[in-house]
């Protein structure tokens, strides 16, 4: 295949690209967006391996060939409720590889040929300053992403590491790896190059997994959108060392995107983007994080929830991680239809960071076949709460927490949630009185109006759903 060629379906892969990140931006569209970004990726993949500068193209092959098998394995043995956790390792593939680049770049050299002699020391120097970058991004995304994992699996405790002066220490390592990499770039020590990039490696992976040690587990689905972005900054980086202009585009396209999904789940959560990047956000020293009960709970049944359902007018229902893991989504999408049936009003509430991943349960609800139209999000329905009869609360916690906005000391503090307490019922199912993913109580268990439901979520949702 001729490197014209090569351009050209490069080209269409970017373009296909972009068709994929316009269809995935709704539900109605989003297969077709995975279709175009699949078929994106496989000309790119093709052209790339039959271009003209690829070599050793068997071991290529058989590499791509172990590599699918394991994805394939992956993606059928996934839960849905894993799906955030399986993001974040993929990313750190995906930083541990533009290190690995990097290193090989760095071996390897520039490609020289054609460069006149007076432009050769800004060629190495261009060079250089990517492979420094390149190595600090990947090792950062690696790490970070390792942590992420930990923290959604379980692995790693979800509260954040409070280092003292953690935010000076991250300034520190920002700093010296700066100047290392004037160092590396102006020196002509081969011996002390390799020193320097060794060095920054380690700052750079110890940088990566306190950034994101740091951040509490409530932000964690922030956290992963931000670190899809610092994957997508890898890629490019890898694309400008290895001089491929489609991973250049390709990592481009990821890493804006990842940041402009940050950005936009910040300013829903009423955080800073700098912060974000900083790591440590959510969270401060004076922050209480107490999980003791503030109140007595009043308990129900599943009975006296449908006959509450069958005298409502409106119904808004909350779903959250909880739902996700006892994979509730399909009787609360029966109990959706029986209820409309009957000329109740239902509608569904969403929190940007309900479940652990963007869009987490958006996905679920629309694998149900839960209407679009019916599935809002916090801003379009919370000043509608007030007005609603019945709201219930399917595995939320955090997203539906009054402690946001009551209490300056605590960890999920100036965070908005789905003001769920100000409908005249609520119905909260839960398995036990246990905090949420941030370690905070929350004081809507213990309000008037509200009544717990515990149990499992699914077997709860079809006892209700038997006795409407």
């Amino acid at each position: 295949m001729s490197g014209g060629l090569v351009t050209a379906a490069y080209i269409v892969a970017a373009v296909l690209f972009i068709f994929s990140l316009a269809g995935l931006s709704k539900h109605e569209t989003s297969k077709m967006g995975n279709t175009f970004g699949v078929l994106g990726m496989a000309i790119a993949l093709i052209a790339t391996i039959f271009g003209p500068y690829s070599s050793n193209v068997g071991w290529i092959i058989m590499a791509m060939i172990i590599g699918g098998a394991i994805g394939i394995y992956l993606a059928r043995k996934v839960e849905m409720t894993e799906m955030p956790e399986l993001v974040a390792i993929l990313h750190s593939f995906v930083g541990l590889a533009a290190v690995l680049v990097g290193f090989n770049s760095y071996i390897v050299g520039p490609h020289m040929e054609g460069v006149p002699a007076h432009e050769l020391q800004v060629v190495l120097n261009i060079h250089n300053v990517e492979v420094f970058l390149g190595i600090f991004i990947g090792a950062v995304t690696f790490t970070g992403s390792v942590v992420a994992f930990g923290k959604l699996r379980g692995i790693i405790s979800s509260k954040p590491m409070m280092l003292p002066h953690r935010h000076k220490l991250n300034l520190a390592a920002v700093l010296v790896s700066f100047v290392l990499m004037v160092l590396f770039v102006n020196s002509d020590s081969t011996g002390f190059q390799v020193f320097a990039l060794l060095i920054m490696t380690l700052i750079a992976l110890a940088f990566g997994w306190h950034l994101v040690a740091s951040i509490g587990g409530a932000d964690m689905p922030v956290v992963v959108s931000m670190l899809n972005s610092y994957s997508g900054w890898a890629a490019a980086a890898a694309g400008f060392m290895l001089s491929n202009d489609l991973l250049i585009v390709t990592g481009a396209l990821v890493g804006s995107s990842g940041a402009i999904l940050s950005y936009i789940m910040c300013k829903a959560m009423n955080r800073s983007f700098i912060s974000v990047i900083a790591g440590g956000f959510g969270t401060d020293g004076s922050s209480t994080g107490e999980d003791e009960e503030v109140g007595e709970h009043r308990e129900t049944t599943a009975e006296e929830v449908a006959e509450l359902l069958k005298n409502s007018s409106s119904v808004i229902i909350t779903p959250g991680y909880g739902m996700a893991v006892a994979q509730a989504q399909y009787p609360v999408a029966d109990i959706t239809a029986k209820l409309r049936e009957r000329g109740i009003k239902v509608r569904f509430g969403i929190h940007p960071v309900a479940g652990r991943l963007p869009g987490h349960m958006n996905v679920l609800l629309a694998e149900a076949k839960v209407p679009y139209d019916i599935v809002l999000e916090m801003d379009e329905i919370n000043e509608d709460f007030p007005d609603t009869d019945t709201v219930l609360v399917i595995g939320a916690n955090d997203t539906v927490n009054p402690a946001a906005m009551e209490d300056p000391r605590s960890p999920i503090a100036g965070m908005p949630v789905l003001e769920v307490w100000k409908a005249q019922n609520v119905i909260v199912f839960k398995r036990s009185m246990n905090t949420g993913y941030a370690g905070v109580q929350n004081p809507l268990f213990f309000k008037e109006n509200t009544q717990m439901l515990f149990g499992d979520a699914k077997e709860s949702v079809d006892k209700i759903l038997r006795a409407l």
